[in-house]
């Protein structure tokens, strides 16, 4: 993953934030996004697309990928932070950028602050780690699909993480104060104290296990269970006064396994305070003795809620992410059935609708007040794309794409040329050498012969070089050879043989 340097997103312009949200539209059905695509949704003026992609690479906010039938873009998690970053930005809700303060097995914790200097917390939801990607089994963001990028993964995870902070905050439960999200990013008040973990002595021992006990009964009579209930997720206040994070994994009282995990968040407890300060209690809750009083697991569609897959898709329209990145339920049959194109799966319909998403997202994005899904946790809305400056519409692709095969074209018949040149410098040398030296020892047709082959050998290696792929004109190049090689082997089939 890396660790994130927002020192270049003061340098990025307009349009490489508008290429860095056509790749992310292109990946709504894209594993790699093709460059001709990246050009038709970005739609620049003076085109430079490509020249665009290759910075972004160099900066590794894009990656080129060479995939089994077609090469294309992919947005890393660098970019996918800068589109976030950028939005927060235009929205004011961000202004300066601090240093990491945590590291969990799915998020990066750093302190940022707003244009008054008030620090604020900003967590990043980082699915997909080594330690944790076994998230079918820990995690029912898939729903009924089959497939899901990671980045589309860290964006639910992040949703569900302000829509149950800002539940919990309404109710006054002692949580950090949810300010904003976008995409991944959650934005919140800055706790001032620190994990229960680091904590070796309190006052009162026996009033925090009272207090924390409390806030698991309380949880679970509004329906819901914290699930890692933990002196890890657990931060104590100056006061000394306990404050819950990390919501993600969540689930309602309704839940298959509900007993298990309130069970293990009340031996989480109970164990640390044995072991920490040496106390043990006889008393300690039952799942048995909540009393619903609340219905906090319906209004935020907690994990374990028993609702259909109509209720489920209708939720992730309401809170904008149902089609988002690489959401691809294509079966592994359709997948070995169909050969996948090159093209685009787009139509020029298609494509002018995401132009379009593009342009309103901006206008969206570029109003500075806050969404009402800081007002209301159930009309939750994520801006799936960018802040940038308007672009007007421009150059059509297939102009860029007939140039590219000019410029192809060209480059065979220049290397052609260059080949026989050099044939012919290499025999004219000969001669010249045969003109004045009587005595040679050598016939001209062997010299002629090896130098044919010493150029045979040089223009091997020459080719073995062009195989590394180093960007998408490697990929036109290898698909030009092998059509080549092709015709080479069909004898004439096509009308002419070497």
């Amino acid at each position: 993953m890396g660790k994130l340097d927002v020192a270049i997103l003061r340098y990025l312009t307009p349009e490489d934030f508008r290429v860095l949200t056509a790749v992310e539209m292109g990946m709504k059905n894209h594993e790699m996004v093709p460059g001709s695509l990246v050009a038709s949704i970005a739609n620049l003026r003076h085109g430079g697309v490509h020249k665009l992609m290759k910075d972004l690479c160099k900066h590794r906010l894009l990656t080129y990928e060479r995939g089994k039938h077609y090469d294309g873009y992919r947005l890393t998690n660098a970019g996918y932070d800068y589109l976030a970053l950028k939005a927060l930005t235009n929205r004011k809700v961000i202004a300066s950028f601090g240093n990491q303060i945590g590291v969990g097995k799915e998020s990066n914790i750093y302190t940022v602050a707003d244009e008054d200097r008030n620090p604020l917390c900003l967590k990043l939801h980082r699915l997909g780690r080594t330690c944790f990607r076994n998230i079918k089994d820990k995690r029912d963001y898939h729903a009924h699909r089959n497939k899901a990028s990671w980045l589309y993964l860290s964006r639910i995870s992040a949703t569900k993480e302000f829509a149950y902070m800002k539940a919990l905050y309404d109710r006054e439960f002692p949580v950090p104060k949810p300010i904003d999200f976008n995409r991944h990013c959650v934005v919140m008040e800055l706790v001032t104290g620190g994990p229960m973990t680091h904590v070796t002595a309190v006052e009162d021992v026996e009033g925090l296990y009272d207090e924390l006990m409390s806030l698991i009964v309380r949880l679970g009579n509004c329906g819901v269970i914290h699930g890692d209930f933990n002196e890890f997720n657990i931060m104590i206040d100056k006061d000394g006064h306990p404050i819950i994070i990390d919501f993600p994994q969540m689930v309602s009282t309704m839940h298959p396994n509900a007993e298990l995990y309130f069970d293990r968040d009340v031996k989480c407890v109970r164990e640390f305070f044995k072991r920490r300060f040496g106390y043990e209690s006889s008393l300690y809750p039952r799942f048995s003795d909540l009393q619903r009083d609340d219905r906090l697991d319906h209004e935020v569609a907690c994990s374990g809620y028993r609702r259909s897959h109509h209720d489920e898709d209708a939720l992730l329209q309401e809170m904008g992410i149902g089609l988002q990145i690489s959401d691809d339920e294509a079966s592994s049959a359709e997948e070995e059935n169909h050969e996948p194109e090159q093209t685009s799966k787009y139509s020029e319909n298609e494509i002018i609708t995401l132009r379009l998403e593009v342009e309103a997202s901006i206008q969206r994005d570029e109003n500075p007040s806050l969404h009402n899904v800081i007002n209301n946790t159930q009309s939750l809305s994520i801006d799936d794309n960018i802040d940038t400056e308007e672009i007007p519409t421009l150059v059509p692709a297939e102009k860029t794409t007939a140039d590219d095969k000019k410029s192809a074209e060209h480059e065979d018949k220049t290397t052609q040329k260059y080949r026989l040149a050099m044939i012919e410098k290499a025999l004219s040398d000969v001669r010249s050498t045969r003109s004045y030296t009587s005595a040679s020892t050598i016939a001209p047709e062997i010299v002629k012969q090896q130098v044919k082959k010493n150029l045979d050998a040089r223009e091997k290696r020459t080719e073995r070089k062009k195989a590394i792929a180093k960007g998408e004109a490697s990929a036109v190049t290898r698909q030009r050879r092998d059509n080549k090689e092709t015709i080479r082997e069909s004898h004439g089939l096509w009308g002419w043989a070497e």
